[in-house]
């Protein structure tokens, strides 16, 4: 024990600096703020796939890892749009989740908050509109903030929770 803890001392810390703060994580900080701010309790969140490739869903579960860890900002996942306060709609509505996607807005008590999730979402993606696309999630209810891109980050759907969040104040 001596002779491993003279070499301690001997070599002394061979660990790396911890590494600089990432500046995209401050939207984190402020979305937290915000909803206690807003709400004075949790954001229950209800995510819809309205027929998206399961892009978006994964970003989405990567909200939950420990690096962005959503649950410590106090949003909430939940399994019943009764619950939600805020709608996470993925991929371009299919003529057969139009009907599914109808009945979970109007479920949804208000005051609801609509975000739409990826190009798909956002303006119908490279399946626009025709066939068995509807095209964008506000063709069929209403938008409050859209999060483009292919899968969008998850620095990218926490800046768009906190946008859909923002206009709020006057509900």
């Amino acid at each position: 024990m001596l002779k491993t803890l003279r070499r301690i001392h001997r070599i002394g810390l061979v660990t790396e600096a911890a590494p600089c703060e990432d500046q995209a994580m401050r939207v984190r900080e402020v979305l937290g703020r915000r909803i206690l701010q807003i709400m004075g309790r949790a954001l229950c969140v209800r995510m819809v796939d309205a027929g998206s490739c399961n892009g978006c869903e994964l970003e989405i579960n990567a909200l939950s890892n420990p690096i962005y860890n959503i649950e410590g900002l106090g949003v909430r996942f939940v399994a019943s749009p009764r619950h939600a306060d805020l709608l996470l709609v993925t991929g371009p509505v299919s003529i057969h989740m139009r009907d599914a996607l109808l009945r979970v807005f109007e479920a949804t008590p208000d005051p609801k908050l609509v975000v739409a999730v990826g190009d798909c979402g956002c303006n119908g993606g490279i399946f626009g509109v025709g066939g068995a696309s509807l095209g964008p999630v506000s063709n069929v209810i209403p938008v409050d903030a859209a999060v483009a891109g292919c899968p969008p980050t998850p620095t990218r759907l926490l800046a768009g929770i906190l946008t859909a969040l923002s206009p709020s104040e006057g509900r």
